[in-house]
């Protein structure tokens, strides 16, 4: 029996379709016209005697032969990737793109420095940065669709390579003249009745608060979502409620902003950031140098006692 032949551009549309759950976006992502990408997933379906995608009014989804050939696919472009950046390493130098999703903490006051400093270095190197929450970072790193993941927080992660990374501490921040600035700490119980202002709704923290007041049987009275740390502070100081901010973030706008900070006592308060990997050794050679100076980038940014 022969083997079917597999294009490496029907497999890349593949993946983009079936990410985007939409034939036209993923079209898009794979620059190409509608059309072409149409044919080029019937001319898949018809090779392999099988449908790959259940077309519906909203999208497409994933037949079981679409989940199987879209793990494999994957894979492939994994090992593709890597084969391209090793080669390179011996010719012009690192080149290549990674995928990384991080967390709000990490996207907001980490990497900008980090992955500054990195790309200028490495011109011929492009990132691909989202913010996601941690569940949904490790996930994306165990589904190969990503190639580091950074995040916080006790995560499902069997299986996943976690490296020790930074630690980031919540605290709470309040306008100068609350009931509750004067404390040094609270337990979070006795902040869950206040209003609160949050990031939006689809940052990482955001998620993260309203996890945690959930787990202990409530909600948060959010009275505004604004789209950074420093709107946030501008917010509490006007009195609008409180927040929670990562302490590196909360002592630097202290210095600019009315706020008080409150310590947390509560064990979830202190997050170990992660840096998430499938298999260091299935990453490119770009993206195991990426992380390599990741590493040494917060070793050397770190205060020394």
């Amino acid at each position: 029996m022969s083997l079917p032949r597999y294009d490496l551009t029907d497999l890349r549309l593949f993946i983009h379709v079936a990410e985007a759950g939409n034939l036209t976006r993923g079209a898009e992502r794979s620059h190409l016209s509608l059309g072409a990408a149409s044919l080029r997933i019937k001319n898949l379906e018809e090779t392999l005697g099988t449908p790959l995608l259940r077309r519906m009014s909203q999208g497409v989804e994933l037949t079981r032969a679409g989940e199987t050939l879209l793990e494999h696919a994957r894979a492939i472009q994994r090992q593709t990737e890597r084969l391209h950046g090793d080669l390179q390493a011996y010719s012009t130098g690192l080149k290549g793109r990674v995928r990384i999703f991080a967390n709000t903490t990490a996207i907001t006051e980490i990497l900008p420095a980090a992955l500054g400093a990195y790309l200028v270095h490495h011109p011929m190197v492009d990132v691909d940065l989202e913010e996601r929450l941690s569940p949904e970072i490790a996930r994306a790193v165990a589904d190969g669709v990503v190639d580091i993941g950074i995040l916080a927080g006790t995560v499902p992660a069997e299986g996943l390579e976690m490296i020790p990374y930074q630690r980031d501490r919540l605290v709470l921040a309040t306008p100068l003249g609350h009931a509750l600035a004067g404390l040094d700490e609270i337990a979070f119980a006795q902040a869950i009745a206040e209003n609160f202002v949050l990031l939006h709704a689809g940052s990482a923290i955001h998620g993260f608060a309203e996890q945690i007041a959930s787990d202990m049987g409530t909600s948060l009275s959010i009275r505004i979502r604004v789209s950074g740390f420093e709107a946030m502070c501008r917010m509490i100081e006007a009195g609008v409620g409180v927040g929670l901010i990562p302490e590196t973030v909360a002592r630097r706008l202290s210095k600019s902003h009315d706020i008080a900070l409150v310590s947390l006592s509560d064990d979830w308060a202190t997050r170990e950031l992660k840096i998430c990997l499938r298999d260091r050794n299935e990453l490119p050679v770009f993206a195991r140098d990426l992380v390599d100076f990741l590493i040494r980038h917060n070793a050397e940014m770190s205060p020394r006692a």
